[in-house]
């Protein structure tokens, strides 16, 4: 009995809606409202800038990098990675005896060399002088009689030979004074940091980022041996093209995203050069970092934002607004429900942005979602507004 009344429920509802497909009506859905959906914007003058983005680097304000110019292998290791330096604290030592040794060498031979361009110097001088003397002394005697034009002759060559002589001598021992010179200053170079004992110590405060020392390995003079991070301050460095570096100088803002930190915020320029990178052919930029930024990290990378070529007063769109047809652009305006094809001249453009320099004038109702499928003459209807 149970399942000849499920059976009957089920052909009764069956028959239902086969009786509903034939005699009944289909609903008659609500006429749509005429014309194009769009949304609009009310035109107004606003201010805009040119914005030109490039990619830079944070690193450390006043960072130091102790590179050795020379081979040697380390003995001792005071510090590592990651550790807190003062200014003077031992890092490392190294075996620098040879060096060391060709180091004072360099010194001695360079004083010998300064000592003895003076010491000839002094003589050489007094040489000419004592021949410009004669010259002198010539030509009196020559006024009375006393000489003749031969001996002031002779006397007016000896002079010149003296000259040339004394110019030539101190030219090769300057030449060899310099020679000694620049052997102190690459040896200056290789021992900067470094004491008389072959310790390699910490100029400045900070955090230890970079060690390539271990004991009784050999440290290589192509890579730096410390890099020091000094305290909080950060900077940027960028690079940019010839095109913007006339319009861009100290003191200027630039605005300043590090998505590795999380982090936006505006910084200063502090420097612009003004002779290009050799190699890349990019002027560098540096730009401070605010002090209150926080959690920036040496090494991350920014995105760098410059804002050069502001218009004030001036009507600016939505860039999206714009269209273009065959080189001419265009934007459409709503004028009592109808859609108005409008020409335009567009001028700067910023973020998300144009400026406008003719067609447009404020309080249009300017299209600004729907315009691509519109035609002039359209009739519209506004959905939403904005402005």
């Amino acid at each position: 009995m149970k399942y000849q009344r499920v059976l009957a429920a089920v052909l009764a509802v069956i028959m239902a809606l086969a009786l509903t497909a034939c005699g009944g009506k289909e609903p008659v859905e609500d006429a749509a409202p005429a014309g194009v959906a769009v949304q609009v914007k009310i035109v107004t003058a606003g201010s805009i800038a040119t914005e030109n983005k490039v990619s830079g680097q944070i690193s450390a304000d006043n960072e130091s990098v102790i590179l050795i110019a020379t081979t040697a292998k380390c003995t001792a290791v005071y510090k590592e990675a990651g550790d807190i330096v003062q200014a003077g604290d031992k890092i490392c030592t190294l075996d620098l005896g040879s060096t060391l040794s060709s180091y004072n060498a360099a010194r001695i031979s360079y004083r010998s060399a300064v000592q003895s361009y003076q010491d000839q110097k002094a003589i050489l001088d007094k040489q000419v002088g004592l021949a410009e003397d004669n010259v002198a002394n010539t030509k009196a005697l020559f006024d009375i009689g006393a000489a003749s034009q031969l001996e002031v002759d002779q006397a007016e060559l000896n002079y010149q030979n003296a000259v040339a002589g004394r110019n030539s001598a101190l030219s090769q021992l300057e030449a060899g004074m310099q020679n000694a010179k620049s052997g102190v200053e690459q040896l200056d170079t290789a021992l900067e940091n470094v004491d008389p004992d072959g310790n390699v110590l910490a100029p400045q405060a900070g955090t230890l980022v970079t060690m390539n020392a271990t004991e009784g390995s050999f440290i290589s003079n192509s890579m730096p041996l410390v890099v020091i991070d000094g305290a909080e301050q950060m900077k940027v460095t960028a690079s940019v093209s010839e095109a913007l570096v006339p319009k861009i100088s100290a003191g200027d803002s630039a605005d300043v995203t590090v998505s590795a930190a999380n982090v936006a915020f505006t910084a200063t320029i502090r420097s612009v050069e003004r002779a290009a990178n050799m190699q890349t052919k990019l002027y560098t930029v540096v730009l401070t970092v605010p002090a209150d930024v926080t959690g920036l990290m040496n090494g991350m990378f920014a995105d760098v934002t410059f804002h050069t070529d502001t218009s004030e007063d001036t009507i600016v769109v939505p860039t999206e607004a714009i269209l273009t047809s065959n080189g001419a652009q265009y934007v459409y305006v709503v004028e009592e429900n109808t859609a108005k094809y409008v020409p335009v001249t567009t001028g700067l453009i910023g973020s998300g942005v144009t400026e406008i320099t003719a067609g447009l004038t404020e309080g249009a109702q300017l299209v600004t979602v729907g315009q691509a499928y519109l035609a002039d003459g359209d009739p519209v209807r506004v959905v939403g507004q904005e402005g």
